[in-house]
């Protein structure tokens, strides 16, 4: 709920709509867990709001901090029923001059990358709104503290589990959220999508000033289609005239991440042909060396091929960044931290 649906909230409980901006403040400025946290609401109030409602924050199954300022959580949602509790992945990164979040908008992932920790867990459900912010807070919660700037989520990315854009509605509802209740510059949001054309056309039309970032990993149709098996109804051309869309509806520079497996799409004829394709569009090319997972099949890039993609480009007039590796002496890959967290959990019940 926004302000707004919380200010209606308190008139229905026989408060004022100021109640309604005490409780925004408490859950999205003030990380309130329950109800009963809300100390300045009076005592009656709390009891005939719990009768009702929840704040509904999700539990830290477990836990990763790595040496570089890394944090990253597996969060325990709150479903309810006797099946097992789905887990989500959070991350918090730290840069010089800000902290970073990375959030997740569905249980596993639909799309199946073929080198993704995450499609190889398969697909439950879409997170709500609530749960995307969630992981902000929790995020937020440990940054409580640190010296200034780190010690504020002051960007999210929506690079976690899932095709954020496959969740539409959640991911939107959560991106206006984060900006009005939280309070993160729109310009500090980057939505992420591996190339749903209906959702990147959609977006367009919001016409919010977030960033718009395409995985598209390969240069040509042939190659992506076997990094990317679920995604083939949309060429790159059509990608592209989206994308090109996006840019003509919000001014937006595009963002082309692009993972760099060993081997596979990491040679100097793939790099001209990425260039060749992106010539002309107002965008920036996202450099990912591959953080290798488990028995998938791939491996990291050599530095020297990674120097060698990137000049190319380079030369080619492509404006081109490296994410910088974080987390490296933990489960930072998307994915991973959930994936041995289910098998130590198989492991567990398995009989000896």
């Amino acid at each position: 709920m926004n302000t707004a649906e919380l200010s209606v909230l308190a008139q229905q409980a026989g408060e004022s709509a100021y109640r309604g901006q005490q409780i925004a403040r408490w859950i999205y400025r003030r990380g309130a867990r329950s109800i009963s946290d809300m100390t300045d609401l009076s005592k009656p109030l709390r009891a005939r709001l719990e009768e009702q409602h929840q704040v509904g924050r999700s539990r830290v199954a477990a836990q990763q901090r790595s040496r570089d300022g890394t944090v990253k959580f597996l969060l325990a949602l709150t479903d309810e029923g006797g099946g097992m509790v789905q887990t989500v992945e959070t991350v918090g990164l730290p840069y010089a001059h800000y902290l970073s979040c990375c959030v997740s908008t569905q249980v596993g992932c639909p799309v199946r990358c073929a080198f993704c920790a995450t499609g190889a867990s398969g697909y439950t459900r879409n997170l709500t709104a609530g749960e995307i912010v969630d992981q902000l807070l929790t995020v937020q919660d440990t940054a409580t503290g640190n010296p200034p700037p780190l010690d504020r989520v002051s960007h999210v990315v929506f690079m976690g589990m899932g095709e954020p854009l496959m969740n539409y509605d959640a991911t939107v509802q959560a991106v206006r959220l984060l900006n009005t209740e939280v309070g993160i510059g729109m310009r500090h949001l980057t939505v992420s999508t591996v190339g749903y054309v209906p959702g990147i056309r959609r977006l367009a039309q919001e016409r919010m000033q977030i960033t718009l970032a395409v995985s598209l990993h390969a240069p040509n149709d042939q190659l992506r289609q076997q990094l990317i098996p679920t995604m083939t109804r949309w060429s790159l051309d059509e990608i592209l005239d989206a994308c090109k869309a996006y840019f003509k509806s919000t001014g937006r520079r595009l963002t082309f991440e692009y993972c760099l497996l060993a081997g596979v799409n990491d040679g100097v004829r793939q790099a001209r042909e990425l260039g060749h394709r992106l010539r002309g569009l107002n965008c920036h090319v996202n450099l990912i060396p591959y953080n290798p997972v488990g028995k998938l099949g791939f491996g990291a890039p050599a530095i020297l091929r990674v120097n060698a993609f990137r000049e190319v480009l380079e030369q080619m007039g492509i404006v081109v960044t490296q994410r910088a590796q974080k987390g490296s002496d933990i489960d930072a890959a998307c994915g991973q931290l959930r994936r041995r967290d289910a098998a130590e959990r198989v492991g567990a019940t398995s009989p000896s």
